[in-house]
């Protein structure tokens, strides 16, 4: 058949675009527009084989094989198919399993089957030398790709460069065309500005360093702190990772140095039940702290910090309990059509899942009392909307790391995106008819 595929090692072609552009070859380095990237590989492909595209394969790994964001983006792509190998971690690294096998299966299977004239091998690794062999017995042209190696490095096989029928470079010129270099990342994943009572969360310690602060500062001066040792006891239990119904297996970061003690009282760094109260949305209220760069998301309330992961003794509050799930709005029908919007529309990136979550939600509520009950919940989302949010979100691969590693930067987007639609929808509920 005189038509041309292309095999893509994501993990080559990503990496070493990462090394040629960030200087390191870790792919959260670099940020990519992967439509532009396809549409490139596949315009490139047409003009050096001069045969019509048949189909782009894309092959990766992921954690347990479990589709990343970026993986369901390109599966999606007209002529895009996604082969997924498994990625796992070993002595602190992680590494593709079965990407290899998998190329080297489809390169003598296509060959075989005389499906195509010419095939476009974006790849460095050495392994897939019988592959390449093979195809070529069987009347197929070769066409190896290289990613310009950054410093003068060679980063592909001596034997697969020898081996093939034609090889072209992709130089920066054409890497940047679709790849970026990210700038260092900030303590918050989200590029829009929190709210105050989001960053004074972050901004706080976790509570064993506040407990051992509020202690020393009651034995130095029993008479002046008491009341602050009072409000450190008074917060029941540790405050739980952001981990939700799967607290209990999440690491948190290790404990921060306390900032100085804030005139607001309490633990220092710790804000007190008033001052949550009197954050971002009450009169004279004042600025934030600025996030600590290890701080999470806590789960918080009016009364101080609430653990209410798994036996923990503590309820819904009642002001909450009435609020409904997304699961007791949503109908049959309802249920298949997210279903497949899921599939084919939403790319599973942290902000835009708590978005969606919230849109779907708010359309369904049948009494707008609850936007306005839940508006004013902020920033502590119900616990039982809470961990549907999060489960919600592990459809997409977001929270399936290996050895329960959770991305807390993940877990923020999620929230934070989920109270950026429920804004939206509470001002347009607001807003004067006509508007």
């Amino acid at each position: 058949m005189d038509r041309c595929v292309v095999l893509v090692d994501a993990g080559y072609l990503l990496g070493a675009a990462a090394s040629l552009l960030a200087g390191e070859p870790a792919r959260s380095r670099i940020s990519v527009d992967h439509a532009t990237l396809i549409q490139g590989l596949r315009e490139r492909a047409e003009a050096e084989t001069e045969r019509p595209l048949l189909r782009i394969y894309w092959f990766d790994g992921a954690p347990d094989r479990v589709p990343q964001p970026e993986h369901r983006r390109l599966r999606v792509m007209p002529r895009v198919t996604v082969r997924l190998g498994a990625l796992t971690r070993s002595d602190g690294r992680w590494a593709q399993k079965g990407v290899d096998a998998a190329m080297h299966a489809e390169l003598t299977e296509l060959a075989r089957n005389r499906a195509c004239s010419d095939i476009v091998l974006v790849t460095g690794d050495g392994d897939l030398l019988p592959g390449l062999m093979s195809a070529k017995e069987h009347g197929v042209a070769v066409h190896l790709w290289a990613v310009q190696a950054a410093d003068g490095d060679y980063n592909q096989s001596e034997d697969l460069v020898a081996e093939a029928d034609e090889r072209r470079v992709l130089d920066r010129a054409w890497i940047t065309g679709a790849v970026r270099a990210k700038e260092l990342p900030g303590p918050c994943a989200p590029t829009t500005e929190p709210r105050p009572e989001i960053a004074a969360i972050l901004a706080a310690p976790l509570p064993e360093t506040a407990a051992a602060a509020a202690a020393a500062a009651a034995a130095e001066s029993p008479g002046t702190h008491n009341g602050t040792a009072r409000t450190a006891a008074g917060a029941p239990g540790a405050a739980p990772s952001p981990a939700g119904p799967d607290a209990r297996s999440a690491p948190g970061p290790a404990p921060a140095a306390a900032p100085d003690a804030t005139a607001g009282g309490g633990a220092k760094g710790v804000p007190t039940p008033k001052d949550l109260a009197g954050l971002g949305r009450g009169p004279g209220s004042s600025a934030a702290p600025h996030p600590a760069p290890s701080a999470t998301l806590r789960w918080s309330s009016d009364k101080g910090w609430v653990d209410r992961g798994p036996g923990s003794g503590v309820g819904e509050p009642p002001e909450t309990a009435n609020l409904p799930m997304l699961a007791q709005l949503t109908s049959a029908e309802q249920r298949w059509a997210d279903r497949e919007e899921d599939i084919t529309a939403v790319s599973g990136d942290p902000f835009e899942v708590g978005q969606v979550f919230a849109r779907r939600w708010t359309e369904r509520l049948s009494d707008a009392g609850h936007l306005h009950q839940l508006s004013t919940e902020y920033p502590r989302i119900p616990h039982r909307i809470d961990g549907e949010l999060l489960r919600y979100a592990a459809r997409f691969g977001l929270l399936a790391h290996k050895d329960d590693q959770i991305d807390e930067h993940d877990r923020y987007a999620i929230r934070a995106g989920f109270w950026r639609e429920i804004d939206v929808r509470t001002a347009a509920e607001h807003a004067p008819a006509g508007e």
